[in-house]
């Protein structure tokens, strides 16, 4: 709380800390590209099995002419009539062209797998993972695998750089995440091999969870209680303006190189304007650097307009001030220290639950949009816009009911409809688009008060590191969540069913976690368990007043 006062001496909400936002907020646009990516890189276009070089010859006809009869020839269809996608009659079924010939679905005949690869639509996508590599038929499940390969890398980014910017900084560990990012992006745009794409994938999702950590630890230890709502909301709508930013891009982009390539070219601007970030003052007061800290605080004096008062700043003054926090500095911290207080220990297994079923919950209905039978385009911008309203409602809430309500009853409401979904017919897509649309924005908002509540719960000393451990739930979720896509194969209900069960279990978990709002951050574990326990005393002398008028009504009877 003494670094509250500090930071108001300097400015709190000046000219620096609107630039520090905006610069931090950009990079976020194209973190919703990324995620989402998998929509436009691994559509699957429409195809069939590929007739083979050879027929032609054996059939001494030339094929262009006549490619319309071969498919009829070679290609068994479905009941509904639709082109068999993995299978080939073995002889050609030349019954089928005569004017009452009747197709069918091929079990009268016999039929082989393709061996010589497929042919695709190629009208709405130029080339996409799918088509480079025939991620089809028996290969199908390596397109998910590619999805939560990227989001294993997220999760060990969350592990691995949650620890070293605690030990190494905020800002240096952002500055080599935007280095990362740019460069293994740009090797995966024109990787030649789908192995080779899936490693700079996951190099990729390790550099965006540096970037999320990163960035939400710098900004939030910049700027002051009054304002963390708005901030963390400006950085939710840049983000939902980065969903509605990727499919103008594959619209206009539709070879997934260039795609690719597009969505990670900003990473390099921010790499070069990252350097310009001051680190973390409250960091390094906590890591016993006052002298670097005071020197960061001038420049942001000065930036806001108020040398004088940066200038009047000392050692003493910053140490004097801090106390506490000095002292909680000489002592070393780690994962254990999350488990090591009942209130931590609480705070830590909701949150990691909470988190975990978001992120879970939210990619199982934002990737794969192709389920809904709608445009992916289309579908892609319902689902950003959705955002707008939803977090609009849950930055009031958060704002004046409290984050704990907002986000048991954002993560409620989702299971809620998430389940109501499963029992709508297929033939009603507009209606269950608009339900899974709505359950997505419930979650959007859900993650908005994730990262601004888990921020807000754990104490300075061990913020980076449990909003590390938590993210890393977040992460698990997110590598999970498209491989329960699979399990649609055999029962297409139980994706959807278990997405909405785990979001109402998740929701009723966050009923137990402290209420934030208003409160300064907490700088060491003593202060979290202090407000605790004040908090327990209040909520009795509350209630001790109401049980001591029962024998007073007695007496009077």
């Amino acid at each position: 709380m003494a670094f509250e006062v500090i930071l108001e001496a300097v400015g709190s909400a000046g000219r620096f800390q609107v630039v520090h936002v905006l610069l931090l907020s950009f990079p976020i646009l194209f973190m919703a590209s990324h995620n989402l990516l998998q929509n436009f890189v691994a559509t699957v276009p429409d195809h069939h099995c590929h007739l083979g070089l050879g027929l032609g010859h054996k059939l001494n006809v030339t094929l262009e002419p006549l490619v319309g009869d071969l498919v009829t020839l070679y290609v068994p269809v479905d009941q509904q009539g639709r082109v068999d996608k993995c299978r080939l009659y073995t002889a050609p079924q030349w019954h089928l062209l005569w004017p009452n010939g009747t197709r069918g679905n091929g079990s009268g005949a016999e039929t082989r797998p393709c061996t010589d690869g497929w042919e695709y639509d190629r009208s709405q996508f130029s080339a996409t993972i799918v088509t480079e590599w025939d991620l089809v038929c028996e290969r199908h499940a390596l397109r998910y695998l590619a999805q939560s390969l990227y989001m294993a890398g997220v999760l060990a980014g969350s592990i691995v750089f949650g620890r070293l910017s605690d030990r190494y900084g905020r800002r240096t560990l952002l500055i080599w995440s935007h280095f990362q990012l740019a460069v293994s992006g740009t090797c995966g745009a024109f990787s030649t091999s789908f192995p080779l794409f899936c490693f700079w994938r996951f190099l990729s999702g390790m550099a965006l969870s540096g970037i999320s950590l990163n960035t939400l630890c710098l900004c939030l230890e910049w700027i002051p209680t009054k304002i963390r709502t708005s901030v963390a909301t400006v950085f939710s709508y840049t983000y939902t303006a980065g969903q509605l930013l990727l499919p103008g891009v594959a619209y206009l982009i539709r070879n997934y190189h260039w795609l690719h390539l597009a969505i990670t070219l900003p990473s390099f601007l921010c790499f070069l304007y990252s350097w310009w970030f001051p680190e973390s003052a409250r960091w390094l007061v906590m890591r016993n650097k006052p002298e670097e800290a005071l020197k960061h605080l001038k420049r942001v004096a000065n930036l806001n307009g108020r040398s004088q008062q940066g200038g009047e700043l000392t050692v003493a003054t910053v140490e004097a001030n801090m106390q506490a926090e000095l002292r909680s500095s000489k002592q070393t911290f780690g994962v254990l220290d999350l488990l090591k207080t009942p209130v931590l220990r609480r705070t830590t297994f909701c949150t990691s639950l909470v988190w975990f079923s978001t992120s879970f919950c939210y990619y199982g209905l934002a990737i794969d949009l192709q389920g809904f039978g709608v445009d992916a385009y289309l579908i892609q911008l319902i689902f950003g816009a959705v955002d707008i309203p939803a977090k609009l409602v849950g930055f009031c809430t958060m704002s004046y009911i409290g984050r704990r309500f907002s986000q048991a009853s954002t993560l409620i409401m989702a299971g809620v409809v998430i389940l109501i979904n499963i029992f709508i017919p297929e033939e009603l897509r507009p209606l269950r688009t608009g339900f899974a649309a709505f359950g997505k924005g419930c979650l959007a908002a859900s993650f908005a008060c994730c990262f601004l509540h888990a921020g807000e719960l754990y104490p300075t000393v061990i913020r980076q590191t449990g909003v590390g451990l938590v993210s890393t739930m977040a992460r698990v979720g997110a590598m999970v969540s498209p491989l329960v896509r699979l399990a649609g194969d055999q029962l297409p209900f139980l994706p959807m069913a278990i997405y909405g069960v785990l979001a109402l279990i998740s929701g009723a978990s966050a009923c137990c976690l402290p209420e934030t709002l208003n409160k300064p951050l907490p700088d060491t574990i003593e202060e979290v368990e202090n407000r605790a326990r004040q908090e327990m005393m209040r909520k009795r002398e509350v209630a001790v007043p109401q049980e001591a008028q029962i024998p007073m009504l007695e007496q009077s009877v």
